[in-house]
């Protein structure tokens, strides 16, 4: 089942209440009352169906943009189709849904991005004034799912903002009223259609002076990019997942549906409307918080396919966009996700049994503390003094998807004058796996190595790497070569383990070790 997802910004208006409407009492000519009353003008609104006749059958919405009426938003309405009002003098955005009751039918949708009120003013909303929007994938066997249009007016450094989301295809949009400032109308319009075996995502942006009238769009399947959504599952371990998908950049409404676990879905999308987010989260066990994925800003291009896996292994530690390890002052904050998928993708609530981290200083273990994996705040002395930092999670029942991780850093620090971040690395082991975090017994696995944080980019000093298939009772080392290890996988159904070892041009060490990483078959 798909249904839209909620929108990014909240685009849905309060109605106002300070808005003078016909036969209120306006204060005496001259009097002090009359001197601080804003300026304010009659506001006629007519509305005609696609008939040129009256209708009550619209939701009129007024907002203000600058002027002395810029915090204005209201809803006027009257059966008879003629609303009236005063408001203050300003510039104003309208917009108007007129509706001939039958939903299929569809929608009327008329925007007003520019409304001078300077004078008293009659304008006429007139559905007969729009044009379809027609936007469809190239498999005309697709069903439309729904679809969101959003208007952005910029002015006199204000924004403001009109939506309509439609659960039928047949929207008509039309542009009322004189053209705005060169670039301040900004209108986003997202489609999604579903196949039995594929999605559609169909976005477009629009720069410009109008709203727009109208909007024709026939995409062919070479103008589309592929977007694979790979949701794994540990091994014996299969159910329900959740994601949603929506372009990052700008107001809208996207897709959300089930998926089983494991199995992939796949979304043909409009590279021009940029990157795209992707929203996932992963089967749970009754009563267990659940756990979300992220991954953000997904580049994609024409005739291509990108491929997102989630919850499947080498689930080890990873670095984000966020310093993982930060002092500020005399404090000194972890906040290293252990947990990361095969991917790169961090948990919300990664399933462990215990986890903890210690802090030595200068040799001396000053603290440990207990809690979510890879998180600790440490109060320490202000003067330059040598750290070693280790984290530890363990988690039972999950052979082949990481059943213990420790990882430990050395450093030198002393005290900041605010928050700066501290140099340490993370090393990422990315195998290609299984939906279910296996890989083939007795054959040879190329398991790419890649290094996260102060060292990356060259700034790699020394790194080793070892493997273990025994739960770690022995190690043999293995050679990096040209950025991947290549592993002789045991006899199937064994946890193969995997180590890293390495030091930055600083000197400053990491060690990590990942204990039941995959699992052969």
């Amino acid at each position: 089942m798909t249904t839209p997802s909620v929108p990014r910004r909240n685009v849905l208006r309060t109605l106002a209440v300070a808005v003078a409407l016909i036969g209120s009492t306006t204060p005496a000519w001259g009097s002090a009352a009359f001197a601080t009353e804003p300026q304010t003008y009659t506001l006629t609104i007519k509305h005609l169906d696609r008939t040129g006749h009256a209708t009550g059958k619209y939701t009129t919405n007024v907002t203000g943009i600058s002027g002395a009426g810029a915090d204005e938003s209201l809803r006027p309405y009257d059966a008879s189709g003629t609303t009236t009002m005063r408001l203050p003098k300003g510039r104003y955005m309208l917009d108007s849904s007129l509706t001939t009751g039958k939903e299929t039918d569809g929608t009327d949708w008329v925007v007003q991005p520019r409304l001078d009120l300077d004078h008293d003013t009659t304008v006429t909303v007139d559905a007969r004034t729009t044009a379809p929007v027609d936007v469809r994938p190239p498999d005309s066997s697709a069903n439309f799912l729904h679809s969101g249009m959003f208007v952005e007016v910029r002015h006199d450094g204000a924004t403001r903002m009109a939506n309509i989301i439609n659960s039928a295809p047949n929207l008509r949009v039309g542009h009322m009223g004189p053209e705005a400032e060169a670039g301040s109308v900004k209108q986003w319009f997202d489609a999604y259609w579903k196949t039995d075996t594929v999605g559609y995502a169909l976005g477009q942006t629009f720069t410009g002076t109008r709203a727009l009238t109208g909007l024709t769009r026939q995409y062919s399947a070479q103008e589309l990019a592929t977007l694979q959504i790979r949701g794994a599952a540990r091994p014996g371990a299969t159910g329900t997942a959740f994601f949603d998908l929506q372009p990052t950049v700008g107001p809208t409404v996207g897709a959300s549906q089930t998926m089983a676990a494991p199995s992939t879905t796949t979304f043909l999308v409009t590279p021009q409307r940029g990157t795209w987010d992707i929203g996932f989260t992963a089967p749970s066990a009754v009563g267990a918080a659940p756990n979300r994925y992220f991954a953000n800003r997904v580049a994609v291009r024409a005739g291509t396919t990108t491929t997102q896996t989630f919850d499947n292994a080498v689930f080890g530690p990873a670095l984000t966009d966020r310093p993982a390890v930060e002092r500020d002052g005399d404090t000194i904050t972890a906040n290293i996700p252990l947990l990361a998928d095969g991917d790169g993708h961090v948990p919300s609530s990664p399933s462990y049994d215990t986890a903890y981290t210690t802090l030595h200083r200068n040799g001396v273990l000053a603290d440990t503390q207990s809690g979510m994996p890879g998180r600790a705040e440490f109060t320490v002395p202000p003067a330059q003094a040598s750290y070693r930092m280790t984290s530890t999670v363990n988690r039972r029942g999950a052979t082949g998807a990481t059943t213990h991780v420790t990882a430990s850093w050395t450093f030198t620090s002393g005290t900041t004058a605010g928050p700066a971040p501290v140099p340490v690395s993370v090393v990422r082991f990315s195998p290609e796996l299984s939906p279910t975090g296996t890989a083939a017994a007795r054959s040879q696995l190329r398991v790419p190595v890649a290094v996260q944080g102060a060292a990356a980019d060259g700034r790699t000093r020394s790194l080793t790497v070892s493997v273990s298939t025994d739960g770690g009772a022995s190690w043999t080392r293995v050679p990096v070569d040209r950025g991947a290890a290549t592993i002789q996988n045991p006899a199937s159904g064994t946890g193969v383990s995997l180590r890293a070892e390495l030091t930055d041009v600083h000197g400053n060490t990491h060690d990590q070790t990942i204990i039941d990483a995959y699992r052969t078959q």
